[in-house]
């Protein structure tokens, strides 16, 4: 009798298992409707109402006379500042948290931005606030005083397979609201972009110009990405889409929420791929990963005994695949947080914790100002110094920078250590502002922040 009682129970438990699994492929596929064909139709409905459109307006100076572009020359013959003229341009974006009325989009949607308009599904309109930006990811958070939103709920990007469903939302070209479908295509995609915090997700689903900042959902109805950017001859979808994965959104979200900006800190390492010759000659059996290539005197790394030739193979608790992934997940661990790092060395596999650093800064000064750059002070890094040795050579710190400058919105953030302009090395500030004065028009400035070496671009 017991025997058969057991063999109930295991009965009944195994039927809950049935269910419970048909259940849950049943949510993750599409439905049918009244004529059993297949439709995405509820699911369409039920998330398309937390994405928005973004109207951006900016100026910019009309084509004129070069002359008139020094400030010197319109001062000495009384001259009006230059005539501007209204840009606008659209884009995406996605309710996030609806109490707060948190959008997430693209930095570049909204970058330069006077106003920024925010138009919901239901056509009502607000003026939105730029909570903060993240260019290295290219991640922004806006803000609108709306009730009765209609939030999507975070998906773990973690979680997706090459093959899985997925719809993109946007609003490409400015035509409205737009609804693709395909399927992720690869995962950890990088090396589109100068600041390279990028683990891209690759879809298929059809992304356009105006798509930016728009959602990438799964069949659960979850946002696992931001759509960001397209490969195309023309500008227009061939195949080829990236979103930035809704788990580095997160992370983004959090920090600009909190700090207003992404702070980013310093392990003290320097990383590269795992490759299979490299693999051979250090002993391990895995090709995933990323190869400790130096660690830096007196840094976290270094103190917690992290050493040259080691393959970071895991942090907390999450799988690295290449030296990129772990740029981009240190990039976002903020300031003083513990991690946990996996390391192989041969055949052992051993843990170490230690705590994310502040940039090396230098001590405190005001700083000079840089024209070319209004709101960026810097200061000349010390012959001497462990900056100095790092870099084997001078540069300059950013010491502050402005609010809402010019500099802060092209990205730069105090710490960041300016070590050329147009590739070409300037170690002093007499060297960085006569790079500066022979530059007509854009530029890019190299720099150190954290780890990590970034481009920044001026037009």
């Amino acid at each position: 009798m017991v025997t058969h009682l057991l063999h109930g129970i295991r009965r009944t438990l195994e039927l809950a298992l049935i269910f419970i699994a048909i259940a849950a492929a049943a949510a993750a596929q599409p439905q049918t409707d009244s004529r059993g064909l297949p439709t995405l139709a509820p699911l369409v409905n039920q998330v398309t109402p937390a994405v928005v459109n973004i109207s951006v307006i900016t100026r910019s100076s009309l084509e004129d006379n070069p002359l008139f572009r020094d400030p010197f020359f319109r001062r000495f013959f009384n001259l009006p500042e230059r005539p501007q003229r209204e840009e606008q341009s659209v884009g995406s974006g996605v309710i996030v948290d609806a109490a707060r009325g948190y959008i997430l989009t693209n930095h570049h949607v909204i970058k330069d931005a006077e106003q920024a308009i925010v138009t919901l599904k239901d056509r009502r309109q607000f003026q939105a606030r730029l909570v903060g930006t993240d260019p290295g990811t290219d991640i922004a958070v806006l803000q609108i005083p709306a009730q009765n939103l209609t939030a999507l709920k975070l998906g773990d990007s973690d979680q997706l397979q090459v093959g899985d469903y997925v719809i993109a939302i946007g609003n490409p070209f400015g035509i409205g609201q737009t609804v693709t479908s395909g399927i992720v295509s690869a995962l950890g995609r990088s090396g589109l972009t100068p600041e390279g915090y990028e683990d891209f997700i690759q879809t298929d689903a059809s992304i356009n110009p105006g798509n930016s900042g728009g959602a990438l959902v799964n069949m659960r109805g979850e946002l696992v990405g931001i759509n960001t950017a397209i490969i195309g001859p023309a500008g227009g979808n061939v195949g080829i889409g990236f979103a930035v994965p809704s788990n580095l959104a997160r992370a983004v979200m959090t920090q600009i929420a909190r700090y207003g900006e992404v702070r980013r800190g310093r392990l003290g390492i320097e990383m590269a791929d795992l490759t299979p010759e490299l693999a051979r000659k250090l002993g391990v059996a895995t090709l995933e990963g990323a190869v400790v290539a130096a660690v830096q005197p007196g840094s976290p790394a270094e103190k917690a005994g992290l050493r040259e030739r080691e393959v970071v193979v895991g942090l907390n608790g999450r799988p690295i695949r290449s030296a990129t992934e772990l740029r981009t997940r240190l990039g976002l661990t903020p300031v003083g947080e513990e991690i946990e790092l996996r390391v192989l060395r041969g055949s052992e596999t051993r843990t170490i914790r230690t705590r994310i650093a502040a940039p090396q800064e230098l001590a405190h000064a005001d700083g000079h100002t840089v024209a070319q750059l209004p709101g960026l002070r810097v200061v000349e890094i010390e012959r001497g110094s462990p900056l100095f040795q790092r870099l084997r050579g001078g540069g300059l710190v950013a010491s502050a920078v402005e609010q809402g400058s010019r500099a802060f919105q092209a990205g730069f953030r105090p710490g960041d250590i300016i070590y050329a302009v147009n590739r070409r090395r300037v170690q002093t500030l007499a060297e960085f502002q006569a790079v500066l004065r022979g530059v007509e028009r854009g530029f890019a400035v190299s720099l150190l922040r954290g780890d990590f070496n970034l481009t920044i671009i001026i037009r």
